[in-house]
């Protein structure tokens, strides 16, 4: 079932120029320009027959450069402003984290303001009552809750905006750009609120130019340029084919080339909309091989949780580069991101890459619980742009003794205190 359906949908805003400035009113219309100056000039075309699905449960991220109708989309789907044609439907109650504090009134307290926002998000009063000790102690605004909100700072307003609306529980939560809205350690909570948001099976629509959050919590993800879908699917996929235009935009601004109709999609990238499996990238650098190598360098795909494994890539560069990094991602089964890093956020700074290499990373304890995986291999620009990536392309299965659950088998030991007499561990 979907949570969100989108079909042909159109978004037009009309512009007016200002050719001539009134003198009075009653001059303008005894000469008829009052009408005349005030017809629109042209048509902007924010959305150009846009059609996606969200499916309920799902996270769906939407990514793009100012101005390609993200917000815009959002915006409808909110029910903020109607389409020009086409049709948005929504089902179940929805919160919008897009203008935080939006409908604030500065002259009022902050306990006030929660249960109006709260009210105007769809909640009772009881429902507000019972959730606002919750609310203020997220905002971490106990001592300033009955104080006028134009009295706060910009950072205690926009935390008692996003603990208002994130604690509606809502069906669908659209989310744009808000998610850091404080120090680092309000983020790190506004990030874990988001992910319990999806823990619990709710649907969530994220529009952000932060590429990192829609690859770490998002199912699908959908490119908009100029108001149309330029790519759908995989999120890193459709992450790494929007790096891959954002530089191949660079390189043609650098050189002077004209930018190209940005409607036509990129005909290097496979249709892998139903798929998560893929290769893909400019090749400019190539991964030839890839082997997974036990402690005494044997060729494997089994391993033993707790032993050592080393994954060794054969890499070429067409010529010389001198802006590439290496990255290895883990997943399980289900597609949950075990673990995953790059040389680059690692810290390394690349000098050159030429011809054919070998790059090793080794794992001296491979704490994984018993079961199969997928391994991740790339090598990309260091904004992330790739070269070449292979996408869920090369499995490994891990086995143990122990009939743990989970993903991640960390080293640990069990301690007793006198009393519990226990054998075996």
């Amino acid at each position: 079932m979907n949570a969100i359906e989108v079909r042909d949908v159109r978004k037009t805003y009309r512009r007016y120029g200002r050719r001539k400035s009134f003198g009075t009113l009653k001059s303008a219309i005894l000469s008829g320009r009052a009408a005349r100056d005030l017809r629109s000039d042209d048509a902007f075309e924010a959305l150009k027959g846009l059609s996606f699905d969200v499916s309920a449960g799902k996270t769906f991220g939407i990514v793009g450069r100012n101005g390609s109708g993200k917000s815009t989309m959002l915006k409808l789907i909110a029910g903020i402003g109607k389409p020009t044609s086409g049709l948005v439907t929504v089902r179940g109650r929805v919160s919008a984290l897009i203008e935080l504090g939006a409908g604030f009134h500065p002259e009022i307290s902050g306990r006030d303001n929660v249960f109006i926002n709260g009210m105007m998000l769809g909640l009772s009063k009881r429902e507000i009552t019972e959730r606002f000790d919750e609310i203020v102690a997220f905002a971490e605004l106990e001592d300033f809750i009955d104080e006028p909100v134009k009295t706060y700072s910009s950072g205690m307003y926009m935390r008692l905006g996003f603990s208002v609306a994130i604690n509606v529980d809502p069906d669908v939560l659209l989310v744009d750009e808000v998610l850091a809205v404080g120090d680092e350690t309000f983020t790190h909570k506004c990030l874990d609120k988001f992910a319990d948001v999806r823990r619990r099976g709710r649907t969530v629509l994220l529009v952000t130019h932060s590429l990192d959050l829609v690859t770490r919590f998002c199912d699908e993800a959908l490119w908009l340029d100029h108001g149309v879908a330029r790519d759908h699917g995989d999120p890193r996929r459709v992450i790494d084919a929007y790096l891959m235009d954002v530089a191949a935009a660079e390189n043609r601004a650098l050189s002077g080339v004209p930018q190209s109709d940005a409607r036509i999609p990129n005909p290097d990238l496979p249709d892998m909309s139903k798929t998560n499996e893929g290769r893909w990238g400019s090749r400019e650098a190539e991964i030839l091989a890839v082997e997974f190598l036990r402690s005494d360098g044997t060729p494997s795909h089994v391993f033993e949780s707790g032993e050592g494994v080393a994954i060794r890539m054969r890499v070429r560069a067409h010529q010389p580069l001198e802006d590439f990094a290496f990255g290895v991602g883990i997943f399980s089964a289900d597609g949950i991101c075990c673990y995953g890093t790059n040389t680059d956020i690692e810290g390394a700074q690349p000098g050159e890459f030429a011809g054919d290499a070998e790059v090793g990373f080794v794992i001296d304890s491979l704490c994984l619980v018993a079961g199969a995986y997928k391994v991740d291999v790339a090598i990309h620009r260091r904004n992330g742009a790739p070269y070449d990536y292979h996408r869920l392309l090369h499995s490994i299965r891990v086995t143990s003794r122990v009939n743990e659950t989970g993903i991640v088998r960390p080293p640990h030991r069990w301690t007793f205190s006198s009393g519990i007499r226990i054998s075996g561990l």
